[in-house]
């Protein structure tokens, strides 16, 4: 009997049950250098569990920096064709916390609790005869689980991948893509570099993406279902070129975390600008599984409720859409305006975002 017989890891998928964000954490197997401070992390779960999403999903690390763990979000790089494990590709910006601390300190054997899969930017969603896949640097990872399961489910498919990088040694599963490019019949590499590399010979495509290069990387560019993920400049790039080549905007895709501004809210002022006495309006919520009753002030959250009364739900981006902060609502009504964290199945089985939905009467929440 083999060690992996006598330690009951190997079962079939149809003896296991999908992995329960609610009741089981991550262990790491692995941790791989990509490029220059970029590394991939691949997990498992704790109870012989499989993971189910789509490619171009993300999960959300509850990394545990100090007193108070910080919570972030991060594409899947792997592909739910290979459902036995999951892996994130990241990289440690100078100004990071969360990857930095996973880069110092996440080795195999080590647990962290995870969020999700959540988020809509998946081909799944976009069913196409042709593709473009537009990245730069770390936007590399939802194109790559995307990919990959193309190449594992659908190898002749149309796929057009240009990927964008400063240096040729930044280039992210560069060796890997070029194992595909020769394995899938309809896969089109290409790559553009701004600098040339005193660390190696480049030979490719130089400068950054415009109007002038796109149509020489993919000539049929306007046939395609285009998905764009990378820096917000990037992107804003991107879709401003597509635009004004007369694209079908239907056709286009992006993925970004970005919040958007958000304007506190001043009870203070609200309640000056009406007078010193005037009431300030509250509607009772019940966390009953923190036993714990809460008044939420006209115009907060449910999650900015939860906060002030110290009940703890988790939460990333806070603007409804990673999913992070889904709670179950067993009574009242609440005002919610999210950015895709939920669908429609879980909201009809009465499921809300916390950090987004604003109570319209008196709430019973499962926190």
């Amino acid at each position: 009997m083999n060690a992996m017989t006598a330690i009951g890891l190997y079962r079939h998928l149809d003896q296991m049950l999908p992995w329960n964000d609610k009741l089981q954490v991550l262990e790491c197997i692995g941790v791989t250098d990509e490029a220059a401070q970029v590394k991939t992390f691949t997990f498992r779960s704790d109870n012989q569990t499989w993971f189910r999403y789509q490619p171009g999903q993300f999960v959300t690390l509850e990394i545990p920096v100090g007193a108070e763990p910080v919570l972030r979000t991060y594409t899947l790089s792997s592909s739910p064709s290979r459902p036995f494990s999951i892996a994130v590709t990241v990289k440690a910006q100078p100004d990071s916390i969360g990857t930095r601390w996973m880069f110092d300190n996440l080795r195999p054997g080590m647990h962290i609790k995870a969020y999700g899969p959540a988020g809509d930017f998946s081909l799944h969603n976009h069913p196409a005869g042709k593709y473009l896949f537009v990245s730069a640097g770390s936007g590399i990872t939802p194109m790559m689980s995307m990919t990959r399961w193309l190449n594992d489910f659908a190898p002749q498919t149309d796929v057009a991948f240009v990927n964008c990088a400063r240096r040729p040694e930044e280039i992210i599963f560069r060796k890997e893509l070029e194992l595909l490019g020769n394995q899938m019949p309809g896969l089109s590499l290409s790559f553009l570099v701004e600098e040339r590399s005193s660390r190696e010979s480049w030979f490719g495509h130089m400068g950054r993406i415009d109007a002038v290069r796109l149509p020489l990387l993919s000539p049929d560019f306007r046939e395609r279902e285009i998905f764009c993920c990378g820096p917000d400049p990037f992107m804003r790039a991107v879709r401003g070129m597509l635009e004004a080549a007369g694209f079908d905007m239907a056709h286009y895709h992006q993925e970004s975390f970005g919040a958007p501004p958000v304007e506190p809210v001043s009870f203070a002022a609200d309640a000056d600008e009406a007078g010193v006495d005037a009431p300030v309006e509250a509607t009772p919520i019940r966390f009953s599984l923190s036993e714990v009753d809460a008044e939420c002030v006209a115009g907060q959250t449910v999650l900015q409720t939860a906060r002030a009364a110290g009940v703890r739900i988790p939460a990333a981006c806070e603007f409804g859409l990673c999913g992070t902060c889904k709670v179950k609502k067993v009574s009242g009504e609440v005002e919610m305006s999210h950015n895709g964290g939920i669908l429609d199945h879980e909201i009809a089985d009465g499921f809300v975002l916390a950090c987004c939905s604003r109570p319209l009467s008196a709430l019973e929440i499962e926190a």
